[in-house]
């Protein structure tokens, strides 16, 4: 088995040294645009694999890629000591491969295949960490173009959706398995803002074979606007998303829930100084009850650009509301709705709902290729009246057990290698020391986490 993989992944390295002018791949695949290769004479067997003129004109071709992931994780007291084994060392493989179908200016199809496995868990891996093979993409663009570059696109089928920061919604890149809807849209790009609107429905994963298949549990619909190149604010985003889940569950209380987020962000990343600020407040029904729920998020960061290792502080903090009030008439937990997995690390130890976290950081540009990248993290509950919750808003433990607020701290530093746009090479290394409330709702150990990642995308 260890030939059949290592092999393929040599002689792709070799062959990916002849590969030049290729511009770096995307988070999104499906927005990569290879088709100024029709211009391009000195073709070789890669670049053939990226543009695969199908008509004499060129304006018809077939483009090919994919992404090879291995991830070893190695964790002490995982889930601060609820996990069965205390030493648990794992590896986690992903497998995308996709094509890509042009013809013409009007007409495109995008699909994409996902396999994922868990090699090594004590425990059965979650359909997040393994899903054997599935459809993940397959979408359908007709175009029309406008004049003064103005374009508007209607795409229909399965997809990834990202907007924003990811905050709200993301591939979820960090798990290993990443996540789509079935979703119709319509895209209107215009130079200096575009906008989109959107109706889905999330694809849950399962863990066999082709049996993601289509579901009526969760619908997500939508608008997003996106502002640039405005006076002082530099790029600001206007956004309306509606959810509504067959079932739903928080500290206090299950059932459906129907949630209206309406939220606003303004960003800029110059040369010395970048900042991202995000507040958005929920309204809706869960249960009879009334859902009034919020956050505010402030991320900013200066770079000593001119400097030798070109450092970097950072600021991070975010207020985000839980549950004021047991058994009442309202609830106040915020939602993070398809937030990227890793939301506070690889690690992925705690999700954005009734949370507290201040988040300085210290990053170092060791070279043009090698990062190094510190931070650390303060936790507290927002509400005593309201438990902590996952990345994906599951409940890990209730409120109900303690008055305490402190959750803990995390202390995380990351060294990256991108050699080319093709590799990329991450460690990681975490410690979460828990606090008064994890101690008094469990074992409440702390946690001691090991993370290296080899990526290859072609």
């Amino acid at each position: 088995m260890k030939r059949i993989v290592i092999i393929p992944f040599c002689l792709l390295l070799v062959c990916y040294s002849n590969a030049q002018n290729i511009p770096a791949f995307k988070q999104l695949r499906y927005e990569e645009d290879y088709s100024f290769l029709k211009q391009d004479s000195s073709r070789n067997w890669y670049k053939t694999t990226k543009y695969n003129a199908l008509s004499k004109n060129g304006n018809t071709y077939l483009s090919f890629g994919g992404d090879i992931r291995y991830q070893y994780q190695w964790f002490k007291n995982e889930n601060w000591g609820e996990s069965p084994k205390d030493n648990d060392g794992f590896i986690l493989t992903r497998y995308l491969a996709h094509a890509d179908f042009h013809a013409g200016r009007h007409f495109r199809t995008f699909v994409q295949l996902q396999s994922s496995f868990a090699n090594g868990r004590v425990e059965p891996p979650s359909p997040v960490d393994e899903n054997q093979l599935d459809l993940h993409q397959a979408f359908t663009d007709i175009a029309f173009p406008l004049q003064h570059e103005q374009a508007l696109t209607i795409r229909i089928g399965r997809q990834e959706l990202l907007y924003g920061s990811q905050r709200l919604v993301a591939v979820r890149e960090g798990p290993n398995n990443r996540q789509s809807f079935d979703a119709a849209r319509l895209l209107y790009t215009h130079p200096g803002w575009k906008a989109d609107v959107f109706f889905s429905r999330f694809v849950q994963s399962k863990q066999q074979i082709f049996d993601d298949g289509f579901k009526n549990n969760i619908r997500f619909w939508g608008a997003y606007l996106v502002k640039n190149n405005i006076p002082i604010l530099n790029n600001v985003d206007l956004y309306y998303f509606g959810l509504w889940k067959n079932k739903a569950k928080f500290d206090d209380g299950a059932g459906r829930e129907l949630r209206h987020s309406v939220g606003s962000r303004i960003w800029a990343a110059k040369k010395f100084w970048r900042y991202d600020i995000e507040g958005l407040y929920q309204f809706g029904d869960f249960t009879g009850k009334k859902i009034s729920a919020w956050t505010l998020s402030v991320n900013t960061g200066y770079k000593f650009a001119n400097t030798l290792f070109k450092p970097e502080l950072g600021i991070k903090t975010e207020l985000i509301s839980g549950d004021a009030k047991y058994n009442d008439n309202k609830l106040q937990t915020f939602n993070p709705l398809f937030p990227r997995g890793g939301y506070f690390g690889l690690v992925s130890l705690i999700g954005p709902a009734n949370l507290c976290d201040i988040h300085p950081s210290f990053s170092l540009d060791l070279s043009r290729r090698l990062f190094f990248d510190l931070d650390y993290d303060l936790f507290w509950r927002y509400s005593r009246n309201d438990g902590i919750y996952g990345p994906n808003v599951a409940m890990i433990y209730s409120g109900k057990d303690s008055r305490q607020l402190s959750i803990g701290r995390q202390y995380s530093n990351t060294l990256e290698y991108i050699p080319n746009n093709f590799l990329y090479f991450r460690f990681e290394f975490t410690w979460f020391k828990a606090s008064d409330f994890l101690q008094d709702v469990g074992p409440g150990k702390n946690i001691l986490f090991v993370a290296a990642t080899t990526q290859l995308r072609f």
